[in-house]
């Protein structure tokens, strides 16, 4: 009970911040006080409407924001996102573009679960959705899964894309962005092994730790020092009266939060002490810089206890992926036995989370994949982000996934020829 409690004091204190900023920017805002305009008003009524904000966002999900696209035609087409597949801890859906004819390019974007939703991608699937069929993992907040569904770790998430894979069919091109990358491998191998006709025809892995030990960084460094009694024993709490998950074991949302904002925290105060100024010079609005920017960032989910502290042991910890010695389903998986699937990495040079020689580890592990078959790209001065949105991932990483994607399909293209095959992207010897 003590961690339910936990739990609870954590919701509280959040719901306290937002209350008062919002008593403070209504006070602020009292007809009498413009009488006499005071400065210290108008910073009052600023940090309210920050502070609001901010505390509001860490308890919502975001929304998709995919109104329409402008097609080929020339007009602009309704997105409806659509579920394929339903299940307790995620599903799967699909962004249709209503009046336009299904694309031949299909996609599947396996997000993270690493406690933020799968609206992080938001930019990367906007990219996609004018050139391919989009679909992608709609992952849970564990705070809203009664225990009555069970349990979740990561052989749960592997079962989950082969369950995923196997609906959409083997003319699927899976891009696995982050934290999922090595389980993706994972659920392609099995596939291989126990239902070849339902494998993908390429799999792209965008920064993740297939090998966190081949390039340390101050991540893998955490998960080699602490021991898993201490991360039970600190990072788990079990999730409070107010949500449907009522005793389920978690890694808190806000407890993440407060993880991600420690590692740069110079850089978060400012941020938000120049937006308090620039509310209360009435120079911000709801889709500035920082509000696109925090309103996703700040947005987090609980993380089933069991999926996170088995991606610590097992992933990082025991390096079970990177010596090929993962079991799923009392199943030995044998990365080897992939021998179709065209696997390529993407890697950021200045990546701080799963540095560069992580992900393209993928690709010694596929031994039985012709070389022809395995590809790489590292993104110079490309940071974790940057590799999956921005500007690097816009203007160079996605034409030449979109190109391997191409060379590596049995269908005539959904598009315009590609410029060439896969090795524009550095085909690994």
């Amino acid at each position: 009970m003590k961690y339910m409690a936990t739990y609870d004091m954590m919701e509280t204190m959040r719901n306290t911040n937002q209350w008062l900023g919002a008593t403070a920017k209504s006070m602020a805002a009292f007809p009498a006080f413009s009488l006499m305009p005071n400065p210290a008003l108008q910073w009052l009524g600023a940090w309210g409407e920050v502070t609001e904000r901010s505390f509001e966002r860490m308890a919502a999900k975001p929304d998709w924001g995919l109104g329409s696209i402008t097609c080929e035609d020339g007009r602009d087409h309704l997105i409806k996102i659509e579920t394929v597949v339903e299940r307790p801890f995620g599903d799967l859906i699909h962004f249709e573009v209503q009046g336009r004819e299904p694309l031949k390019r299909r996609v599947l974007l396996v997000a993270p679960m690493s406690g933020h939703y799968a609206t992080l991608l938001r930019s990367t699937v906007k990219s996609l959705l004018s050139d391919a069929e989009v679909y992608i993992t709609d992952w849970h907040n564990a705070r809203d899964i009664p225990v009555s569904a069970g349990k979740f770790d990561i052989e749960d998430y592997t079962l989950y894309l082969v369950d995923f894979m196997r609906e959409l069919g083997s003319d699927i091109h899976v891009i696995a962005v982050c934290q999922p990358a090595p389980l993706t491998l994972a659920a392609t191998a099995y596939l291989a092994e126990q239902d070849p006709e339902a494998q993908p025809r390429s799999l792209t892995l965008i920064g993740g730790p297939i090998d966190p030990d081949a390039t340390p960084t101050d991540v893998t460094d955490f998960g080699n020092r602490v021991t898993m009694n201490q991360l039970a024993q600190t990072a788990i709490q079990r999730v409070g009266f107010k949500f449907k998950g009522v005793g389920r074991l978690v890694y808190p949302g806000l407890l993440q939060l407060t993880s991600f904002m420690s590692m740069n925290q110079e850089r978060h105060s400012k941020a938000f002490n120049d937006q308090i100024m620039r509310a209360s010079k009435g120079e911000a609005s709801d889709h500035d810089a920082h509000n696109r920017f925090y309103d996703e960032y700040l947005a987090v989910m609980d993380m089933p206890a069991e999926f996170y502290l088995s991606t610590v042991e097992r992933i990082f910890k025991n390096g079970e992926i990177a010596s090929n010695d993962f079991v799923v389903d009392g199943h030995k998986v044998d990365i080897g036995k992939i021998t179709t699937v065209a696997v390529k990495t993407v890697e950021g040079a200045k990546d701080d989370i799963s540095a560069p020689g992580q992900c393209v580890a993928a690709l010694a592990l596929c031994t039985g994949l012709p070389d022809s078959k395995k590809a790489s790209h590292l993104e110079p001065d490309a940071g974790h982000y940057g590799i999956f949105a921005g500007r690097s991932w816009r203007d160079n990483i996605r034409p030449l996934v979109l190109d391997f994607i191409d060379a590596n399909s049995d269908e005539t293209k959904a598009k315009a020829p590609a410029k060439k095959a896969a090795n524009k992207n550095a085909a690994a010897k």
